[in-house]
This record gives structure tokens, sequence and C-alpha cells, in this order.
């Protein structure tokens, strides 16, 4: 296959509106926390089946099975990087370890300074969500969210926050940090919803 129709195959590959990103771009908002171990704490809370909240020290935390995905990432400022192997703890084994209560519907994912990112439980569920704590076997950098950054491959990146600290089970939708912002509540890349305005009776609670 030439270079010219190996392009092309990468493109169909892309949602709509996306370009291809050979290298990794760093964007966040607000500073690059410090990473302190000793106090550092990852808690699931909420509505959880037993009312109980679970929490791992670092140690504990790296300690959990290990998981991989490839799977692609989508940056709602246009840039697509596909095929990376993302390496760490899959939602999924934090689900069977401190499970929702049967009425959860949604999660609020938390991050270092107060950010926040809400999913539906479907979303979170699906089985390439993986809080990451490397990628394409080496650990995550500080820029790239060391020690864990959420990925949510099948939404646009900023669904999954850097700097992770938690998870906390809900009843009922509530907007994070950038759903509060004017972006899109559900951020589907395949479906290019970007923004708040976008949104469709369902999508969302009110702004």
């Amino acid at each position: 296959m030439g270079q010219s129709e190996s392009r092309k195959g990468e493109q169909l590959q892309l949602p709509p509106g996306q370009r291809l990103q050979r290298g990794w771009p760093v964007t966040h908002y607000g500073p690059v926390p410090k990473f302190k171990a000793d106090r550092w704490e990852f808690r699931v809370f909420g509505s959880t089946a037993d009312g109980d909240k679970r929490c791992w020290n670092h140690e504990d935390f790296s300690a959990l099975p290990y998981s991989t995905v490839v799977a692609d990432l989508h940056c709602v400022t246009k840039y697509s990087m596909l095929g990376a192997e993302w390496g760490g703890v899959s939602a999924r084994t934090i689900l069977e370890l401190a499970p929702p209560a049967p009425e959860v519907t949604h999660v609020m994912v938390w991050a270092e300074y107060g950010f926040s990112s809400n999913l539906r439980l479907a979303d979170f569920t699906a089985e390439q969500t993986i809080f990451a704590t490397h990628k394409d076997g080496e650990p995550l950098t500080a820029e790239h969210g060391f020690p864990v950054r959420l990925v949510v491959p099948h939404l646009y990146a900023w669904k999954g926050p850097k700097w992770v600290r938690g998870v906390e089970y809900m009843t009922a939708d509530r907007r994070g940090f950038w759903e509060e912002r004017g972006y899109h509540n559900v951020g589907d890349p395949w479906r290019e919803q970007r923004y708040s305005y976008q949104e469709e009776p369902g999508d969302g609670p009110e702004l």
C-alpha cells in the first residue's frame, strides 16, 4: 500500500472535523499539579451499592489488575491521535471492586483542583474506558496526566480528565467543569457534539 493510500485509510477513521496528529500535544487548563505519593488517594463515593466509599492509596491503586486497550484519542481542538496503547486500570475493574447502587445513571470523574467531567454510566462502563497510567508501555508524563488519567476513546478527550482522583456515582446527571462552560454534555466526536448549543432534548440538564 502506498503512502497516499495509507493516509486515506487513516482519514476514514477520523470523526468529522478532525485532523490526524502524529505527536501528542499538551493541552490542559491550569497548572500541572505536583504529585505527592504519600498524599495521593483515589476514591469512589456517592451512591455506592453498600453506601460506603472505597479508597486506594497510590501503592494499592498501582497494584490493581493491569489492562491494556488500543484506542484513539479525539480532542475537541480538532486533532486525533490514532492507535495508542493505553495501560492501566479498567473502569470495569473499579466498578467490580466498588459497585454502584442500582439506581445510578451517571458518574462524575473528579481530578486535581476540583476539575470534573460527567459521564453516562453506559459510557463509563464501556469496554475500552480505562484509568490510564501508561501510554505505549511508558508511564504518563506529568503534563499528560501522571499518575492517572481517564481515557474514554469513543468520546472527546475532555471527557477523560487528567490527574484523576476519584469517581462519584450519581442517580441523576450533573454537568462537569467544561460542560458548565459551553461544551456538549455528551461529547460524541462521531456526531461532532462539541458545544452545548448543539444539544438536543435529553442530552443533558439545562444550563
